[in-house]
């Protein structure tokens, strides 16, 4: 700036006026001819210009496509489209205030130093997360690989058997571990899944009373007892020898197994007393320690739950990780979260689908089992494949390793005269320095060791697999012990006295016993059997996937390649917080980025998941309201067009759910919101709107919606799921909201990974800043001080799935505001486009009073039912032999597609679906004309599977190329085959299995079928 202003010198034109003209291009006075003219100095900029502009590698459409589009819509140009489609009253009159894009190679040197700036200490923190180490083979062929980082949650089973397989082997592999019959394929973390335990527990019994024991883990205490405080449920913290259940009031009691300071206890009494009055026991347990010690099923408990987080996860700083639930069969329908099953196809052959969807939240809504949306499905795989790749000869190897050096461990503290408190242990000590935590704690920081310190003067290490000779010699060292490892080793012989395998408490059972984690120890089998999975599934990496609300877009290298980078993978979550300041710097650049994005003034990073955000976010509200001393206001109103998880987050947090009624167009019903609002005005907490509705359109209420929710004593929580229509163009900040949640694996590019990982932060108003989520072991930065009333805390690690975050941060590092903004209009031209495209053939259910639609929109498919009997779902199958994944079905509206084409596909690919559902469509007029049989035709019988085609009876009354190739675009060469033909979905819920079938179900190349 000062070489423009010294350059200008008092010439007519002022520094302010240049500047805004050039920016930081160094304007200068130039001679063009007699006249002097003020260009930019910056002349290598124009020979040498950037890499790459990112945007145009994310946005799919290129300019003359964007034209044609745009001509086919009849809009002049693409900001015509955008004032047809948004209220004028709420667009956004200025270009947001972010940093100039950076193009790829830009970005990584300025991720280098901020990766930089977080130190990898050695921890030995323990509290439920581990060093661990995420076998290369793993590593790369499914954590760095998009075919499974980019797939969708498996409801369209059909394309879907790889990941299911995957996730059937996860679900046995905690029940075999735990004891326990039925599991869930995966939750958020262990403590929301415990959480989610006392929340059956609840529901099981109806008892308002539940016990926690002292020695759980603090993380899960905490988010224990702020999902409790919402329903009315007392917690109560006790040591578990001193619990009573004589007043047959307790619903449940929680239990840590081993607990958070390495103790292993008997709790066969406790299980008794319990049980005796009707009580439910959950257990919290350790995966690896299960390998070695007796599991909790084998002592009665009702629940179990954990993270599988060293099961090759890295640390993340607290995230992704997936949790387990393992339960008794009877629990089977009141578990939570999502539950691979077994069935069969339309053949008879054995397939894997979702079990249980009745529970999903969109069909129950404020009566689901839990507003749990997002699992961890990519983390799930890769804990499973990590018990495939070691099987239980390396799993008990593992275990017996970490245990061994813990008791090396152990007895260097013994001799070194401090007070070892835990007697028995799988990993973890605990012991009161002789001089006092100070000593321990200077030696420690001077080999960068990262030990758990406890408020009592006693001090944790937790060991894990990654432990070498060498850190065991430090650790002795720290703890002041003379003798060297070796020597204790000798001393302690091979099966030292103090081992579990001298204990009451050593596993005798039989664990992970199916061949599927026996047979792929090899590198070579493990790999090919990674592929066959991987090519089972259908992915971002074959074809668009039209989901609506789900914004399945592009998630490039550059944003994912620094997830697996040591030094934001391999950080404990309660390190101290100036080991951690590169994260620092990412946070809080991408908070600032994203409350300029949405008009908020404060972000949590905490939720995990888009559900999570909700539920945090309507905490606040009420936390806030009770602030006011309002407390009486407890009603929420949800619109018929809002997204499905919100009633079950409303009711979660306590609130009485009342919905509103949609109008003809797919907006909000304004005489009926009045009219509610009018009658619940003293009881009215909020309303949650999805803005742009899940209907497909922008209501042009919105600000006189906002306004009268506040001038009635009312918050607005506005569901951001659909952020990807508004960035750039409208903030929900300006136009009345006070809260949303931000799916980052939607707008943000995070990938959905099959069904998870997830981000839902919450972006608040200042009024709401003070009542964000903390933490107990980490509060995160601004929810301490005599100004913060957090309502609690939601997840386990304070700053959410930290290690996802560089994708978002990247995403708009790379774009800007030019790209964000663009990339936002062409989703809407997108969705346009095929909308108008797909006139006359399928009716758009609803547009604004222009006829346009948001970035998705509904097509009706109720009227072939009676026309031509076929049913929503039979589309949705028969998209799968064109090779498309199906839109969203039969929500919001039964009957219906919901499509979203995103910004990141071409006029091709969006041409493509669109010729397929023509196609359908005409398929659909033979069976109305009665050139195709109402019962046997291409519809109903799809998707055709290769065996089906190429079985040697064929008996339809259409040909097999119609079945298989159905279109001059589906060529043998290249076409995604279904694995099996229709789902029995009647006979999967008749028959629930939901653990690994024998081997002879499976059609593998390189596993015999009578093993």
């Amino acid at each position: 700036m000062h070489r423009a202003r010294n350059i200008i010198r008092g010439g007519v034109t002022s520094f302010d006026k240049v500047w805004k003209q050039h920016g930081s291009c160094n304007p200068m006075y130039v001679k063009v001819g007699s006249k002097k003219e003020i260009r930019c100095a910056s002349t290598i900029s124009s020979l040498i210009p950037p890499h790459n502009d990112f945007s145009q590698r994310h946005i799919g459409p290129n300019k003359d496509e964007k034209k044609a589009m745009l001509d086919f819509i009849r809009v002049k140009d693409i900001n015509d489209l955008v004032k047809r489609t948004v209220p004028e009253n709420i667009l956004l009159t200025r270009e947001l205030k972010l940093d100039d894009p950076l193009d790829e190679y830009e970005l990584f040197k300025k991720l280098y130093k901020m990766a930089a700036k977080n130190k990898i200490w050695r921890s030995y923190i323990g509290i439920g997360y581990y060093n661990t180490y995420t076998p290369h083979t793993i590593l790369r062929n499914m954590f760095e690989n998009p075919g499974w980082t980019t797939q969708y949650t498996p409801y369209q089973a059909e394309l879907a058997q790889g990941r299911l397989e995957s996730l059937m082997n996860y679900q046995t592999m905690v029940c075999d571990l735990t004891g326990m019959k039925v599991a869930n394929a995966s939750l958020l973390d262990e403590a929301t899944a415990a959480a989610e335990a006392m929340g059956l527990a609840y529901r099981h019994n109806k008892r308002r009373k539940f016990y926690i024991d002292r020695k759980c883990h603090p993380q899960s205490i905490a988010v224990v007892e702020t999902r409790a405080s919402a329903l009315g449920i007392e917690i109560l913290r006790e040591d578990w020898q001193k619990m009573s259940f004589t007043g047959r009031d307790v619903s449940g009691v929680i239990i840590q197994y081993p607990d958070t300071e390495g103790n292993i206890e008997d709790f066969s009494a406790l299980v008794d007393a319990a049980h005796a009055n009707g009580t439910l026991v959950i257990c919290a347990t350790d995966l690896l320690a299960m390998t070695v010690i007796r599991p909790p099923g084998e002592f009665g408990v009702d629940i179990v739950v954990g993270t599988s987080q060293r099961f090759g996860i890295p640390l993340g700083y607290g995230g992704p990780h997936a949790g387990f639930f393992a339960t008794l069969e009877h629990f089977a329908r009141l578990m939570p979260g999502r539950v691979i099953g077994v069935t069969r196809d339309a053949s008879g052959q054995s397939a894997f689908r979702l079990a249980l969807q009745t529970r999903e939240q969109h069909i129950r809504r404020d009566k689901a089992t839990s507003n749990i949306c997002t699992a961890q499905a990519l983390l799930a795989n890769m804990a499973a494949m990590y018990a495939v790749y070691h099987g239980a000869d390396g799993l008990k190897h593992i275990g017996k390793r970490v245990h061994n050096s813990t008791l090396i461990l152990a007895e260097g503290i013994r001799r070194a005269k401090h007070q070892l408190n835990t007697k028995t242990f799988f990993d973890t000590v605990t012991f009161v320095p002789k001089n006092g935590v100070k000593e321990i704690m200077t030696r420690a920081m001077e080999k960068q060791v990262n030990l758990r310190y406890f408020a009592y003067d006693q001090v944790g290490i937790s060991l894990d697999e990654t432990v070498e000779k060498n850190d065991i010699e430090d650790l002795l060292k720290i703890v002041g012990c003379l003798d060297t490892a070796e020597k204790i080793a000798e001393d302690l012989g091979h099966t030292p006295v103090q081992s579990i395998e001298n204990s009451e408490f050593r596993r005798t059972s039989d664990y992970l016993v199916h061949p599927v984690f026996n047979r792929f120890q090899s590198e070579t089998n493990i790999v090919r059997y990674m592929k066959q999975l991987e090519n089972k599934d259908l992915s971002l990496v074959h074809s668009m996937i039209p989901l609506g609300s789900c914004t399945m877009k592009l998630n490039s290298t550059t944003e994912m390649m620094p997830c697996s980078w040591k030094e934001f993978a391999n950080i404990h979550p309660f390190v101290p917080l100036e080991q951690a300041e590169g994260y620092k710097e990412m946070f809080e650049e991408l908070e600032r980025d994203l409350c300029e994005i949405t008009g908020y003034d404060n972000i949590s990073f905490q939720p995990n998941s888009g559900a999570q955000g909700e539920y945090a976010g309507l905490r606040a509200i009420m936390a806030y309201l009770q602030a006011l001393g309002q407390g009486q206001r407890t009603v929420c109103l949800i619109p018929t067009s809002a997204h499905g998880t919100n009633p079950a987050s409303a009711q979660m947090a306590g609130m009485k759910i009342i919905p509103i009624n949609a109008d003809k167009n797919g907006a909000i019903d304004m005489s009926h919101l009045k009219a509610v609002v009018e009658k619940n005005k003293e009881t009215l907490a909020c309303l949650m709107v999805t803005y742009p509705s899940t209907n497909g359109v922008f209501d042009k209420d919105i600000r006189e919606i906002c306004d009268m929710i506040h001038h009635n004593g009312g918050q607005v929580f506005l569901d951001g799921a659909n952020m990807n229509a508004q960035v750039g163009i409208c903030r929900p900040g300006d136009y009345g909201s006070d809260v949303s949640h931000l799916n980052l694996h939607k707008t943000f590019c995070i990938p959905h990974g099959g069904g998870g990982p997830g981000m839902g932060p919450i972006g608040v108003k200042k009024h709401l800043a003070p009542f964000l989520p903390t933490h107990p072991v980490i509060p995160p930065y601004g929810t301490t001080g005599p100004e913060a009333k957090s309502f609690g805390v939601v997840s386990a690690a304070p700053f959410g799935s930290s290690a996802i975050l560089p994708i978002s941060w990247a995403y708009i590092k790379m774009m800007g505001a030019k790209g964000l903004k663009h990339a936002s209009q062409v989703a809407i031209l997108n969705a346009n486009y095929m909308s108008k495209r797909l006139e006359g053939y399928y009716k758009t259910l609803y547009t604004n009073e222009n006829g346009f639609v948001a970035h998705e929109f509904i097509i009706d498919c109720r009227d072939f039912k009676k026309s031509a009997n076929i049913e929503v779902m039979d589309i949705a199958k028969r998209l799968q032999d064109y090779g498309f994944h199906s839109p969203t079905t039969s929500w919001p509206v039964i009957g219906t597609l919901m499509v979203e084409p995103t910004e990141s596909e071409d006029k091709e690919e969006l041409d493509r679906f669109c010729d397929a559902l023509i196609a359908i469509r005409n398929e659909i007029k033979d069976i109305e004309d009665g050139k195709m049989d109402r019962r046997i035709n291409p519809l109903k019988n799809a998707p055709h599977s290769l065996h089906v085609i190429a079985s040697s009876n064929w008996d339809r009354p259409y040909s097999r190329e119609l079945g298989a190739f159905p279109a001059a675009f589906v060529k043998p060469q290249s076409k995604f085959w279904p694995t099996v033909s229709r789902i029995d979905d009647i006979y999967g819920d008749q028959n629930l299995v939901c653990t690994c079938p024998p081997m002879s179900a499976y059609e593998s190349p390189f596993i015999e079928k009578d093993a």
